[in-house]
């Protein structure tokens, strides 16, 4: 019997702690989001920094022209006007990210910035 109380108390601690710790190490998991509008001939962006680690970029194109998002080596489809795209990458802690977008002159007439991953 004293094994069965005892195995029923490990169980049970198991299971409190496997309660606590999972939601919490999957909340640090999650993916950050950033709004992104794209604009003739810039971009908005709703923060400039995030926490390092998974951060999702959702891009939407309010433009006239075509535009992309790169950032960290990764880049969005090329949108139309009124399309919209997302973009996951992965930053690392204390880095500072330039954002251009790719068309030919776009960059140079101010489609370009930095980000900051905390």
């Amino acid at each position: 019997m004293k094994r069965i109380v005892s195995l029923l108390a490990a169980v049970a601690v198991v299971a409190a702690t496997l309660f606590v710790v999972v939601p919490f190490a999957s909340a640090r998991t999650a993916a950050t989001t950033i709004k992104v509008t794209a604009k003739d001939f810039k971009f908005v962006l709703s923060k400039k920094s995030a926490t390092h680690g998974k951060v999702t970029f959702k891009v939407t194109n309010k433009g006239h022209t075509q535009h992309d998002f790169k950032i960290a080596g990764k880049k969005t489809k090329l949108l139309g006007p009124g399309k919209s795209a997302t973009l996951t990458v992965t930053l690392k802690k204390g880095k500072k990210y330039t954002y251009i977008c790719t068309v030919p002159g776009h960059a140079q007439l101010g489609m370009k910035g930095s980000f900051k991953a905390t």
